[in-house]
């Protein structure tokens, strides 16, 4: 019989590459208020706290990439061992062995049907230091990465994950740009950056140059939830804290009132709040908004 799922509980963090690691430092701890600690994980690199479980790993960019920033992207679960087995149990790809880091965290990883690297941590126990910075977040509530097919990564995220549906959009009527998967057991997601046929984004723009890293920045991203945008962008103004390239806020699609920066390797960070103020385009939302 086949072992049953553990609890996925919400994002853990993302991990992306730096060329410029001063410039990240001085963006993710003092524009985003985030603390930095040690790398348990992996010594070469740093982390950014928001909260003791959500943060961004910043590895250096190694001699040899590609237009890519994102290494992985990672849930929490309150059981690292029982998910390992679940998923080693259904065949999933790239399960990797358990590892455990300094901080007494387990982890492991897997890989989705497009590649992307997917972690899966049991958080260890971590002291957050006080911000010397007026906080912007304490919360990752979404990360997004490029998908080429939606239907193949539901087979992961979905149906062998159980993650639902959450929300769906496009820039345009004809398109569906935007698919949001909810984790099982809380109120965060996984946002599909749909790219090619049926989205408004073609293929041929993530060229293998600067400006294919660019496009590929907007679409590898994560989310920090606020309870009001206004006072976030207040803060953020007011402490020339905004990044070089910025925009917003806006109203999103979504309803949501959100802002735009991007770190120094061009990774996007939005800034949203946690609940609409006006009806969604598109389709409804179909599970609970995230809460402060």
């Amino acid at each position: 019989m086949a072992s049953p799922r553990p609890r996925i509980t919400g994002i853990s963090h993302l991990c992306v590459y730096t060329g410029d690691p001063a410039a990240a430092e001085h963006f993710y701890q003092v524009d985003l208020s985030a603390v930095k600690g040690a790398d348990p994980e992996d010594p070469k690199g740093v982390r950014y706290y928001f909260s003791s479980t959500q943060y961004v790993e910043v590895l250096p960019l190694p001699a040899t990439h590609t237009i890519n920033r994102l290494d992985h992207i990672a849930f929490n679960t309150d059981n690292a061992r029982a998910l390992h087995t679940y998923l080693s149990d259904q065949n999933a790809s790239g399960v990797t062995a358990l590892r455990q880091g300094a901080d007494g965290s387990v982890f492991f990883e897997s890989v989705d049907p497009e590649g992307n690297k997917v972690q899966f941590v049991q958080p260890g126990s971590v002291t957050i230091s006080p911000n010397t910075v007026p906080v912007i977040s304490t919360r990752i509530i979404h990360v997004g990465l490029l998908v080429h097919d939606r239907a193949v990564e539901d087979k992961f995220y979905k149906g062998l994950l159980g993650f639902r549906p959450y929300w769906y959009g496009g820039a345009h009527p004809d398109t569906v740009d935007w698919v949001m998967a909810q984790v099982p057991d809380g109120s965060d997601w996984v946002e599909y950056m749909m790219v090619g046929d049926g989205s408004s984004v073609p293929l041929a723009s993530l060229t293998q140059d600067e400006k294919g890293q660019e496009q590929l920045g907007v679409l590898d991203h994560f989310s920090l939830g606020v309870p009001n945008i206004e006072a976030a962008m207040t803060t953020l103004i007011g402490g020339d804290r905004l990044s070089k390239r910025h925009s917003g806020p806006l109203l999103g699609l979504d309803g949501k009132w959100q802002a735009t920066l991007f770190d120094p390797d061009g990774t996007r960070v939005e800034l949203m709040e946690f609940q609409p103020v006006i009806k969604p385009c598109c389709s409804p939302f179909t599970a609970l908004n995230p809460t402060e």
